[in-house]
């Protein structure tokens, strides 16, 4: 059964009750009446009448009854609402909660959502620190590595400072020319000029050179070789001077490309100590090219005519590269041919020393001409007119002869004011004159010079094995063939064997450059030699003070030697009475007065003597089979040229 359901109407004093079936939704509403209200009621009796009320309100609405059917009951429920409060002092409903006091339970709600948002607060930031620690950690290896590839913070490249002497460290470097196998797993520096320098993909091969003698240097890209260290490598100027450092190590193959073929570098360190700053006037590369034909070595020469042959037609011409001849003298076979030079000095010297020779130093500035016939370089000496010194042979003469020293020697500048513009004179050159007494004859000093020039031979191919596979390199040549002893001609037997080859030679006429160079090819035929020396010669065409010829006054006791047909050489027996040495000088046209001291010398006792002066330029040109005397000059001077 249903809960029977009442309708109140509550006037002021009385409640007028009825009820009807919740079932019969539109059933009537009866009409309010009053009914006095029982004082006596409880609480709890009133206070379900007011909830009976409400009920039925409830109902009304969830039934969408309009409201003028269920206003009666919201104003009977209002007026025993207030009857409530009226009858028990306090509002129809549950007890109101008690406000808690501020500060109590509202601090402590705070104070927990304080310390959920505090934890929250403090979770996020520990998560975004970690991402940003994460973030860091991520650029730092990306900076690190960008670093890397550029080489930032690495000194194992780059440019070094200027060397300016400011402290000396423990480095040690090694010469180019000892690197050998026996070397492999050493680490080593070497310092040169970068002759070459190839990329490839991720190495660099490059080439350093230190006098004649180069090493091949690689790296390839590690831990250890950033890719800017190739780069830095493979952009640095050709010519530069470099510090490599690296491990040595024995190739798979031998490096055909370097003269240390059995050994390279496993680059660690590369540094620019002076870098190249303009560009090349010419590659060594071209610089090197092994010569294609064979320069005529006789005949006129002018710089200015263009060279051809060489590989693909690239050449360098002799005047480019003199005038760039520090850049010239780079070169492997430059190098080897100075060299060479510095060692025909070197052996001249110590055969003379052991002979008991002195070593004179000559003077260059003299008053007048030291010699009849032949143009000088004229001065003027504090208002006296003076020359460069064409010959020191007055003063070897005084020093010999008239001094007793008996044996001198001297090395040093020789000037000659000839407009000879050929491959075989020079304007000033570098003579080696030696002078000594004789007892009887002036075969004493020819034995001398025998003796010299075998010892200069013998020492440079014993001495200089590399140097002479360098020169070969550009320069092939044929090694010079030489008697022991020496082959010894006369004039006369020359003339006679130009003569017989069917050249039209005088006996008492000088031989013209074109008739030594064909008696030479004719000695070499007939004797198996490139060196000799014929005595004997017309004394018209040799200097003053030559002694004549006891036999034949038409000849004189002198001497010239060859070297493939062209003189290194010439020499006498020297006129040591005073009375003869004014009488040749008259004959020349000399003034007496200019060799005045020269002959005043002789007037207190002279010691018999002879001797001669080489070209050392013609002895390492002919030697070497060079077509050009400017290539065994360091810094040529002849009519056309004095610079560098």
């Amino acid at each position: 059964m249903p809960i029977p359901e009442y309708n109140l109407n509550v006037d002021e004093q009385h409640v007028n009750l009825s009820y009807f079936d919740s079932r019969n939704a539109t059933a009537p509403v009866p009409a309010a009446t009053t009914a006095p209200v029982n004082m006596s009621e409880t609480e709890e009796e009133m206070g379900g009448k007011i909830a009976a009320l409400g009920e039925q309100i409830k109902q009304a609405k969830d039934a969408g009854k309009p409201k003028e059917e269920w206003d009666g009951y919201l104003q009977e429920m209002l007026s025993l609402k207030t009857k409530f409060k009226e009858t028990f002092g306090k509002d129809y409903g549950p007890p109101k909660k008690e406000k808690k006091p501020v500060g109590s339970g509202q601090e402590e709600a705070s104070d927990k959502n304080k310390a959920k948002r505090a934890a929250k607060a403090a979770a996020k930031a520990e998560k975004e620190a970690k991402k940003a620690a994460q973030r860091l950690e991520r650029e730092r290896r990306e900076k690190e590595k960008a670093d890397k590839l550029a080489g930032k913070g690495q000194d194992n490249f780059g440019d070094s400072p200027m060397v300016q002497s400011q402290k000396m460290t423990d480095q040690v470097w090694t010469r180019i020319e000892d690197l050998k196998p026996n070397l492999a797993g050493q680490t080593i520096l070497v310092r040169g000029y970068l002759r070459t320098v190839r990329a490839q993909g991720k190495g660099v091969f490059c080439l350093v050179r230190s006098t004649f003698y180069t090493v091949q240097g690689v790296a390839f890209e590690s831990n250890e070789i950033p890719t800017a260290m190739i780069k830095y490598i493979a952009g640095l100027p050709l010519e530069s001077v470099v510090d490599m450092k690296g491990v040595v190590s024995i190739p798979d193959q031998p490096i055909d490309s370097a003269t240390q073929k059995m050994v390279e570098l496993q680059i660690q360190s590369f540094h620019c100590v002076c870098k190249a700053k303009q560009a090349l006037p010419f590659t060594m590369e071209d610089a090197c090219r092994p010569e294609s034909g064979l320069e005529t070595d006789v005949g006129e020469f002018n710089e200015d005519d263009e060279e051809t042959g060489g590989d693909n037609g690239v050449r360098v011409g002799q005047k480019l590269r003199l005038n760039y001849r520090w850049l010239d003298l780079r070169t492997p076979a430059n190098q080897a041919i100075f060299r060479i030079e510095s060692m025909v000095g070197c052996l001249f010297r110590e055969c003379l020393i052991k002979k008991g020779f002195v070593e004179l130093h000559a003077p260059k500035l003299i008053g007048g001409a030291s010699e009849g016939g032949a143009d000088v370089f004229t001065l003027d000496y504090f208002g006296q007119p003076a020359c460069l010194s064409q010959s020191p042979q007055l003063h070897k003469q005084m020093a010999a002869a008239c001094s007793g020293f008996e044996r001198v020697f001297t090395t040093g500048p020789v000037f000659r004011a000839e407009n000879s513009n050929t491959r075989r004179h020079l304007c000033e050159f570098t003579g080696l004159d030696l002078e000594m007494v004789i007892q009887e004859h002036y075969d004493e000093v020819l034995q001398v010079y025998n003796d010299l020039f075998i010892s200069i031979f013998d020492g440079i191919n014993e001495r200089c094995k590399d140097e002479l596979e360098r020169i070969r390199e550009q320069h092939p040549f044929e090694d010079l063939q030489y008697l022991r002893p020496t082959l010894k001609l006369t004039y006369a037997e020359g003339c006679k064997l130009l003569r017989d080859a069917g050249i039209d030679q005088d006996e008492y006429e000088d031989l013209t450059t074109e008739s030594e160079k064909k008696l030479g090819d004719i000695v070499k035929e007939k004797y198996k030699t490139d060196f000799y020396f014929m005595d004997k010669y017309p004394l018209s065409v040799r200097p003053f003070y030559t002694m004549p010829d006891p036999n034949n006054p038409k000849l004189s006791n002198s001497y010239d030697f060859f070297i493939r047909g062209q003189e290194i050489l010439s020499g006498a027996q020297r006129v040591h009475e005073p009375d003869l040495i004014e009488e040749r000088a008259k004959a020349w046209g000399i003034e007496l007065h200019d060799i005045a001291s020269y002959v005043d010398s002789f007037r207190h006792g002279a010691l018999p003597h002879g001797g001669g002066g080489i070209g050392l330029e013609r002895v390492v040109m002919l030697f070497l089979g060079l077509p050009n005397i400017r290539k065994a000059s360091w810094f040529p001077r002849d009519p056309k040229r004095i610079t560098p």
